[in-house]
């Protein structure tokens, strides 16, 4: 945790992606609440930040822009520039709304003292998470590498 930044550990989902979230009758529901499979079950029952839910939730959103466009411009290379960009611009626009509500009902919360050092340690968690998923890519589904080496890359500059 950075200097100077208080925050609260609590019990989290550990292993929170769109697949984990599913829409029932205009709501959303969170299911599978066992946490990531890799990790053990006394890892999966420490508090932690919910940053760290946050993240995986906007990595999420990088794969399903990936997926989306990969599947798109498999079948009608021709548009594949405009798809890309219209694609990039909804995980632009899913990312800032999540992290925008995200903050506004965290500072209600009192969860963190400062949300802008709070974003810091977000960005950790990111990395993080992106890096878990290179393993996980590497040993399961090489062929998904490219997305979070591509996220690493942005989570750098």
């Amino acid at each position: 945790v950075p200097e100077g930044l208080e925050s609260l550990k609590i019990r989290y989902h550990g292993d929170y992606h769109l697949g984990q979230v599913l829409l029932r009758q205009n709501d959303f529901v969170i299911i599978d609440f066992e946490g990531e499979p890799a990790r053990s079950l006394d890892e999966r029952r420490r508090k932690h930040s919910p940053l760290r839910d946050v993240a995986g939730m906007v990595r999420s959103f990088n794969y399903a822009a990936y997926t989306a466009a990969s599947h798109i411009t498999a079948e009608q290379s021709e548009d594949s520039v405009q798809v890309e960009t219209a694609i990039g611009q909804w995980e632009t626009e899913v990312t800032r709304t999540f992290l925008q509500s995200y903050e506004a009902h965290v500072r209600i919360a009192g969860i963190y003292s400062d949300w802008d050092q709070a974003r810091g340690l977000l960005s950790l968690f990111m990395l993080e998470k992106a890096f878990y998923e290179l393993r996980y890519e590497l040993n399961n589904r090489p062929s998904w590498v490219r997305i979070p080496l591509l996220g690493i890359a942005d989570l750098l500059e």
